[in-house]
């Protein structure tokens, strides 16, 4: 009789998970009922599965509102009927249409109108009515809609407490109080399921009103195909035999590009994973990223493959991804084997400013019906939700605040206000909140994707399915990656200037040589890798000088080992000791040396997890890499990820193995998995800095030019800024007549771009290159004005930044001119003048500009000074007792350095106590790292940008020295002239 149901996917509204659902079903005796989400049939596919496990007869549908307003329910009668809805929501969604008030003809599916609908129904059309309203029909002539009524008996909630969490959802929905949230905002408390017989009692007069309901309900089968299927397109040719003979083609022509045309070893390989690649069924899967790449490498646009599809030789072969899983021993089946339970997959990275190129072009070539982006699930879990609860709460803000500081937890575990805010917390903590977009994830679909989902349309603007990642994989679809990243861009800007700049083509995939030079190994050994990908950060550059990593596979293992589960646990440490040591090295037992052995008994990659599961807890192939997954957070199910760490202990204890050992194992497992790479991850980002490293060590000036111009490195702009500087460019403040919008280099000469002066809005950053592009350079301040018709604000903004200097007056004649041009007017001047006036002149007496005030006015708009540095500002001429360079040979003694702030570090203690790691540059240019004890921290904190005077001990850790912070203490400036 349930036909009108409601599950947590009905955003901010449905209070119950699909399991609670359920088992509510279940226990109410309830054989069959309609899950109608608001807008959304996320669940629908969910909610078939877990009621076929608990023998419930489950049906599709979907609940259409427009505002608050219930305008239709619409039920599928088959999975035809589930389409058509899917279909008729997403055309609103994609279009960004209302839904109407009446919906469409539907062959498939029937549509329910509430009571009170007046316009004629339609053969598959009916109305239902509440038990509340049954009162309506009372003396009323029956005949025409006795057919066409239904039960409607709405479920949002399980009970009381229900109740209230769904009050309190409305009201973070709504914004408002929750004593505000009025009867037309949220349910009534009577829309749950009903005890047994409540609800056939409340129609016993209108027992034909329950049979209508039955019967029609009684008519809907969802013949979705049982158990697993692969909904992907499952050819690329359109013949599965065309696939395997094509992939077959563009592996062997790649393996004699990749190896050669005589390596046997390579031919062998490449035949095994074919023969899995086939009998997995994943021949058009190949074929499509192949595709993919063939599109990008035909438009110029750089890629990475990564992720486990790097392990594959025949991606490699195919230029999916630049990694050689031979040269590597990396194997195969951590990417793809017949027992793996979860679909592979290749994560391509491209710039920033070409992936969505590509993604168009997945949906053209594939098709719109076939075609969308993978969607992602927020909950929550966040903290923040606290505040949110505060505020339906009606709780001033200072006890919000209080409330949300962990700090403060302690003394507020017995405030009943408190309690009260954090039973509904954990009541809604891992609550879906709202639907997003995953980071790359794009299906392609055999079928119309509808079938299984609705569309919703991003912000991005391409259709996007109403599921996340681990839906679609129990679903059957497997993703494809198309990500973007920073480093990318880099690389290929960079290579893009130096065929500009200095006439020389690059072939940056020449990445094996790179492996080879003298040169690029050097620099990686001293940690001088500022800009280049991944290898840049402090806790990274330290890393690599402790190792003394000089080569590819040394970097391979770096890229993971700096990850934090490796870090946390002690792992790093005792990796690098046995690095240096390797016959001295302590295994925890022999199958840790056995397995490995390569890694010193250290888990360094995903990879080894699996392998200790297996090899050291006696696990299968499957329930290891299940494990390995669930610490990842890519596996839903507790309960079952539970009893996987229950196979673990008891394979051990199986195996005889000690349980102090398997403490241990376990220990270093746990702390690890989560946050670890696979090795062909690692080796994907390890080829990406040989590259970035290559353009650093021979191109540095158009490399830091690049890494300016597409952000998103690790440290703030002006030490990038810095470095270019450090190359020998000269760098110069921005210019309307040299500068674009980016930063860009002519031989040695860099000028900033217009896009990094705070304030000068986006149409004149645009508008001023092109401009002096069409029609020549500016010739003065007036005529600057008149062709781009900027106003007094923005014209000042470019004169105190420097950007009109080429006039040959100072700063203070500007503005002098500038306001008598504009005066209080700030508009433009009209290019259709009659007659052209000129501006009257006058003798002004010398107005003196300073070095110092050039400094401030660049620190207010760049955010860092060029006209002087950091130190210049001090108003101290002490720089310390010494430099960097002379810290290695002053190990063990106590002194006083001066630095200029780069960054900071927070991390926790053992027992939960707060420290803090720094780096810092000296007065010559050069990095030194702190190390700020919890003991210390507190008393002398970070204050932010500038200089420190810092006492400390130096010391050493595998050759790389630091810092210990006794005292530390931010040095004054001098005072801004102008405010003098």
């Amino acid at each position: 009789m349930y036909l009108n149901v409601h599950s947590h996917y009905s955003l901010r509204y449905g209070t119950m998970s699909m399991p609670q659902l359920i088992d509510e079903a279940v226990a109410l005796g309830i054989t069959q009922m309609v899950l109608t989400d608001i807008n959304n049939s996320t669940g629908v596919m969910e909610f078939m599965r877990t009621c076929e496990e608990k023998g419930i007869k489950p049906i599709g549908g979907m609940e259409f509102r427009r505002d608050k307003k219930l305008l239709y329910i619409g039920i599928a009668r088959n999975r035809e009927g589930m389409k058509e809805l899917n279909d008729f929501l997403t055309l609103h969604n994609l279009e960004q249409k209302e839904l109407p008030d009446l919906a469409e003809a539907m062959d498939n599916a029937y549509i329910v109108y509430p009571f009170g609908h007046t316009e004629t129904l339609r053969n598959n059309e009916y109305l239902g009515i509440r038990f509340d309203e049954l009162s309506q029909l009372y003396h009323q002539d029956l005949l025409a809609i006795k057919d066409k009524l239904l039960v409607l008996q709405p479920v949002f909630v399980a009970d009381k407490l229900g109740y209230r969490l769904h009050e309190y959802l409305r009201g973070i929905d709504l914004n408002t109080l929750i004593t505000m949230v009025g009867p037309a905002d949220k349910c009534t408390d009577t829309d749950r399921f009903l005890p047994p017989g409540e609800l056939e009692s409340r129609f016993n007069k209108y027992a034909f009103i329950l049979d209508n309901t039955r019967n029609l309900m009684n008519t809907c089968v969802m013949d979705y195909p049982k158990g697993k299927v692969h909904l992907n397109r499952r050819t690329f040719t359109g013949k599965k035999e065309d696939d395997k003979a094509l992939l077959y083609k563009l592996a062997i022509e790649g393996l004699e590009r990749r190896y050669g045309k005589n390596n046997k070893a390579a031919l062998k390989k490449v035949k095994e994973e074919l023969k899995v690649i086939d009998e997995l069924d994943f021949c058009a899967y190949f074929l499509i990223t192949w595709d993919i790449i063939r599109y990008s490498m035909a438009k110029g646009y750089y890629h990475v493959g990564r992720g486990s599809g790097a392990n594959s030789t025949v991606a490699y072969c195919l230029q999916i991804t630049d990694v050689d899983p031979i040269e590597l021993n990396l194997y195969f089946e951590r990417f793809l084997n017949a027992q793996r339970t979860s679909p592979p997959d290749f994560d391509i990275d491209y710039s920033w400013d070409e992936r969505e190129d590509v993604q168009d072009y997945i949906f053209k070539r594939y098709g719109k019906a076939h075609t969308a982006l993978l969607g992602t699930m927020s909950t929550f879990k966040d903290r923040s939700v606290i505040r949110e609860i505060g505020k339906v709460m009606g709780l001033p803000k200072a006890e919000i605040d209080s409330f949300t500081d962990r700090t403060k937890e302690a003394e507020n575990k017995n405030n009943p206000t408190f309690k009260k805010i954090m039973a509904a917390y954990a009541l809604m903590g891992n609550m879906p909140n709202q639907r997003s977009i995953h980071a790359g994830g794009v299906l392609i679909s055999e079928e119309p994707i509808t079938y299984y989902t609705a569309l919703d349309l991003p912000p991005k603007g391409m259709p996007t399915v109403q599921w996340d990642m681990y839906e679609a994989e129990k679903i059957g679809y497997d993703k494809y990656d198309i990500l973007s990243q920073r480093g990318i861009g880099h690389i290929k800007e960079a290579v893009c200037l130096v065929e500009e700049n200095l006439q020389q083509k690059i072939d940056i995939h020449q990445v094996k040589i790179f492996m080879q030079d003298p040169n690029l190994n050097t620099r990686l050994h001293s940690g001088n890798t500022i800009g280049c990908f991944y290898i840049e950060s402090p806790a990274m550059r330290q890393l690599l000088i402790k190792l003394g990593c000089d080569n590819y596979l040394t970097l391979v293992a770096a890229s993971s080992i700096i990850r934090p589960g490796v870090a946390q646990s002690g792992m790093m440490k005792t990796y690098i000791q046995s690095f240096h040591d390797p016959k001295n090295v302590k295994y925890l037992h022999p199958v840790m040396k056995e397995t490995l052995g390569d890694t010193y008994g250290v888990m360094v990659y995903q990879e080894d997890v699996i392998k200790v599961c297996i090899h050291y807890a006696g696990m299968d192939g499957t329930d290891a890499d299940i494990l390995r997954r669930g610490m990842s957070g890519k596996y839903r199910s507790r309960t079952e990820f539970d009893k996987l760490v229950e196979k673990f202990f008891e394979g051990s204890m199986l195996l005889g193995r000690a349980e102090e050992t398997t403490r241990e194992v376990w220990r270093q497992v746990s702390s690890f998995a989560g946050y670890s790479f696979s090795k062909a991850h690692s080796a994907s980002f390890a080829v990406e800095s040989y590259q970035s490293l290559y353009l650093k060590t021979y191109f540095p000036r158009e490399f830091m030019v690049a890494v300016l111009n597409n952000y998103g490195g690790f440290y703030s702009r002006w030490l990038y800024v810095h470095e270019l500087k450090k190359a020998g460019a000269v760098v110069h403040l921005p210019c309307v007549n040299h500068s674009r919008q980016v930063v860009c280099i002519r031989g040695m000469e860099a000028y900033l771009g217009l896009i990094g002066i705070q304030g000068l809005e986006n149409k004149f950053i645009e508008l001023l290159p092109e401009e002096r592009r069409l029609h020549g350079d500016y010739t003065g301040l007036e005529d600057l004005v008149r062709r781009t018709g900027m106003g007094l604000e923005q014209v000042i903004i470019l004169i105190r930044v420097g950007a009109l200097r080429f006039t040959g007056r100072s700063k203070k004649e500007l503005l002098w001119d500038v306001h008598m041009l504009l005066g209080k007017k700030d508009k433009p001047l009209s290019d259709a003048e009659l007659f052209r006036v000129e501006a009257k002149h006058y003798e002004l007496p010398t107005l003196i500009n300073t070095k110092l005030e050039d400094a401030y006015h660049e620190l207010e708009l760049l955010g860092f000074p060029l006209s002087l540095s950091m130190f210049d500002l001090l108003q101290t001429g002490y720089r310390g007792d010494l430099c960097t360079s002379e810290l290695i040979s002053h190990v063990g003694k106590i002194v006083k350095m001066v630095g200029l702030y780069v960054c900071e570090k927070t991390v926790h203690t053992k027992n939960n106590k707060k420290m803090w790691f720094g780096t810092f540059l000296d007065a010559e240019g050069n990095f030194f790292d702190t190390t700020h004890f919890p003991d210390s921290t507190p008393v002398y904190p970070f204050r932010g940008t500038g200089c420190y005077l810092i006492l400390g001990k130096i010391v050493t850790d595998f050759g790389f020295p630091s810092v210990e912070v006794i005292r530390f203490a931010k040095l004054p400036i001098v005072d801004n002239p102008v405010m003098a």
